[in-house]
């Protein structure tokens, strides 16, 4: 069994957000799947099955199997129109819950269509605030939790709890301000994946983008995760769709040595 590591939204190895991707002629067990996941201990492994024209496709973190992921959804478009149907450029993908993705293969970008998150804003605690170690200035919550703040460099040089912020709402956390060479710059943290920081990442922008597009009055954002690794992305909202395009580059491609 083939196993792929795309390093996506960067076209530097060693940059950006690296996911592991499995190409496969038919599905092996979700256990098989999750273990692999843990073993890589990536924040995403992807599984992708060919079923007539589109892909059927599943991503797991070392703490779970989560509903959708940009970065790997990003890198598996990648395998395919590099490595396995080179006269394509676009991929046609289908999730567990039957949403469908597509992924258009543009010069050196690839970029993904998402469906956008309704944010919900809520109240801010004294729990959150404790988390943070600071007050935010909004907070949303969709399947994730959004966190504004005035100050980009608090974005940057945040110090997470993770034992606190695994506590607070949503799946993820994110936190975000507007940026000064971007439009805004972002950190996200899912310890309840057993992830501590994702470098960048893509599922969350279907929250970021839809708040910085309607602050900044734009249809087009260009944001920047401030992980270790950092990566960009190249955003626009279009009605309830969130459109993410970044770049991606191969890390390694390897042999799995496992039963299936």
């Amino acid at each position: 069994m083939k196993q792929f590591v795309v390093d996506a939204f960067t076209d530097e190895v060693f940059k950006g957000n690296p996911a592991a991707v499995c190409i496969m002629d038919d599905w092996i067990s979700e256990e098989l799947m999750q273990n692999i996941a843990i073993e890589n201990n990536l924040s995403e492994t992807s599984f992708a099955v060919k079923q007539g024209n589109s892909y059927t496709i599943r991503w797991f973190t070392p703490g779970g199997e989560v509903d959708l992921c940009g970065h790997a959804t990003l890198a598996t478009a990648f395998v395919i129109l590099n490595y396995y149907e080179e006269e394509r450029m676009e991929v046609h993908f289908r999730t567990m819950d039957n949403t469908s993705l597509i992924v258009k293969q543009k010069n050196d970008l690839y970029e993904m269509e998402f469906p956008s998150y309704d944010l919900k804003k809520i109240e801010i605690t004294e729990e959150i605030i404790d988390a943070l170690g600071i007050k935010p200035k909004e907070i949303y919550l969709a399947r994730d939790l959004l966190c504004i703040f005035d100050d980009v460099n608090y974005v940057i040089n945040f110090k997470p709890n993770l034992e606190k912020i695994e506590k607070l709402d949503g799946l993820l956390l994110h936190i975000s301000a507007e940026g000064e060479k971007t439009d805004c710059v972002s950190r996200s943290f899912a310890p309840k994946l057993n992830i501590a920081e994702d470098p960048v990442c893509g599922s969350g922008h279907c929250h970021i983008v839809p708040y910085w597009t309607n602050v900044l009055n734009k249809t087009d954002i260009i944001a920047y995760q401030a992980s270790a690794r950092g990566g960009t992305l190249y955003c626009s909202l279009r009605k309830d769709k969130v459109i993410i395009s970044g770049k991606a580059t191969l890390f390694s491609e390897s042999k799995l040595n496992i039963e299936k």
